[in-house]
């Protein structure tokens, strides 16, 4: 596949709903404009993202796992090939009319086995006339006719000949110029008499000039002495030449070649390229079938993936290979971190609660109309967000864009909220599997290492019935990753509030700062439901108590 403009939409590393709707959203848009835009995501889709797709009829996005390019995604030239039993002079032919340089040599299913070059053909013209012997020895009458345009009048499985070409014609004297025939593979016209001769001294094979038929008396000598005839269609001087040239391909080229693999990232290939001297590669797929070539330019020409960064900013957040990638533009409602890139971009940041909330005002602006699907997910985006539009981060706009986004949907949004928010019954076994490790957002504070987690529910009390479960496995989790305080918030957006379970060798820390009601465990914290902005600074707040 050729290298193509098209332009990723992404958001961050652990994707929640408010990400993947505001990835589907801003592609969507682009895409109104002209713009081959794609929606991606860096990981799996948790299960309320699931959840609103299917209820919206939207296709999961792209799963992208890195900006850099795979050499299947450059734009390689054309899988020109040969095959082994091609003749040199065929080769020769080929290279001539395509402009190439050299060839893959791939049998008949496509899958790569040897390379010629010019350069190998240049080496066997100018080096050791012993080579070209053996070759020439091992060469069958259908190559060598073939190659001077010519028949096989006859041809034997015993024949003998050495390799070495000769052009004989007789003097005026009407005898043949003194030479030694033997094995050799003699140039000569259709003269009857000298042809005899010829067989008669050992000649090894016989190839004719300006000959129509064969007397029957040489053809029964030929069978005689073991020695194959062919008749050319060209001049003495070219039927020499082409001789030499007559050979497959399979006798000169090179088995062990230096390709490169279709999931190989073209970055590892330029690394690749500068130990070796060549100025083309064939790259292959994981069957080992030619796709094409690579050379030195279009490496050095590529540009890594064009990227839409939307819910997030820092680069620690994104994309493997983001650092080298072409990013275009910044959708966004997180604050501003360690974002740098080497050229100006459309950067938009705004205070609100959802990123969904911006694409559904950049769609308003631009008069762009989408459908009522595209409103139900980006109504989800922002409902997940702003947990039902309850959190601290929640702005006046998040709320009339929901109301604006429901009108369009046909949604009432009290009852689509509560839809929504309801879901996760339905599959708890599922998401008490899965809630550990999806939405984890690691802070290193102070030297602590902590992980702050969320999960959307509908029902809290469900999630106290069994506590030891997930207490035990969010003890593994911490240990696993050699954490001192993992926090995992059950929030509900239907109660407003949330409940909390803590484990690490710094658990007192955290409940400390959200603690038990006496005699409870997992005490329910009222209006508590955002973990940027109330449970992130409130657990920093303790552990720099502790750590100053």
């Amino acid at each position: 596949m050729a290298q193509d403009n098209k332009i990723y939409v992404t958001g961050h590393l652990k994707p929640d709903t408010d990400c993947i709707a505001s990835a589907i959203g801003y592609a969507f848009y682009k895409r109104a404009l002209g713009l081959d835009a794609v929606a991606c995501r860096l990981g799996r889709v948790n299960l309320e993202s699931k959840y609103l797709l299917k209820r919206f009829q939207f296709s999961k996005p792209l799963l992208l796992k890195t900006a850099k390019v795979r050499m299947d995604e450059i734009d390689l030239d054309e899988p020109l090939s040969i095959t082994s039993d091609t003749s040199i002079l065929e080769t020769m032919q080929r290279m001539e009319e395509t402009g190439r340089e050299s060839f893959a040599v791939t049998d008949r299913e496509g899958v790569l086995t040897g390379w010629i070059s010019k350069t190998d053909i240049a080496k066997l013209a100018l080096g050791d006339t012993e080579t070209t012997r053996e070759m020439l020895q091992k060469t069958s009458a259908e190559y060598f006719a073939k190659a001077v345009n010519g028949t096989v009048i006859y041809d034997d499985p015993e024949r003998d000949i050495s390799g070495i070409i000769g052009i004989l014609t007789r003097n005026e004297g009407h005898t043949l110029i003194e030479c030694d025939p033997q094995r050799k593979i003699v140039i000569t016209g259709n003269e009857k008499l000298g042809m005899l001769e010829l067989i008669r001294q050992g000649t090894g094979m016989l190839v004719l000039l300006y000959t129509k038929e064969v007397d029957p008396e040489v053809l029964s000598l030929a069978q005689e002495n073991h020695c194959p005839i062919i008749v050319s269609g060209y001049s003495a001087m070219n039927t020499s030449r082409y001789l030499y040239l007559a050979s497959p391909v399979s006798l000169i080229m090179r088995e062990k070649v230096t390709a490169f693999h279709s999931h190989e990232l073209a970055d590892d290939v330029n690394k690749k390229m500068a130990a070796t001297r060549f100025r083309s590669y064939p790259v292959v797929d994981k069957k080992n079938l030619l796709i094409g070539y690579v050379s030195r330019y279009q490496i050095m020409n590529y540009h890594n993936k064009k990227l839409i960064l939307v819910d997030h900013n820092e680069f620690q957040h994104s994309v493997d290979g983001i650092s080298r990638a072409p990013v275009l533009e910044v959708i966004d409602h997180h604050r501003v971190a360690d974002f740098s890139t080497p050229r100006p971009v459309d950067f938009r940041n705004e205070i609100v609660g959802a990123t969904s909330t911006i694409i559904a005002t950049i769609f308003r602006e631009n008069m762009i109309p989408f459908s009522k699907e595209m409103a139900g997910l980006l109504l989800g985006g922002i409902l997940s967000a702003t947990v039902n539009l309850q959190a601290p981060t929640t702005t006046r706009r998040d709320i009339e864009t929901a109301n604006i986004l429901a009108a369009v949907a046909d949604l009432r949004l009290d009852e689509f909220s509560k839809e929504m928010f309801s879901m996760d019954t339905e599959v708890r076994d599922k998401m008490i599997a899965e809630m550990i490790s999806h939405d984890m957002i690691f802070e290193d504070i102070l030297g602590i290492r902590v992980v702050f987690g969320r999960v959307n529910v509908s029902d809290i009390e469900t999630y106290r019935e069994d506590p030891l479960d997930i207490h035990m496995r969010l003890e593994d989790y911490c240990r696993s990753r050699e954490l001192d305080l993992c926090i995992l918030a059950f929030v509900s957006a239907l109660e407003n509030g949330c409940i909390l379970f803590c484990a690490g060798d710094k658990e007192k820390w955290a409940l400390e700062a959200y603690p038990n009601k006496p005699g409870e465990a997992n005490s329910f914290q009222e209006g508590v439901v955002s973990r940027t902005s109330q449970i992130i600074p409130t657990v920093t707040k303790v552990i720099r108590k502790y750590m100053s």
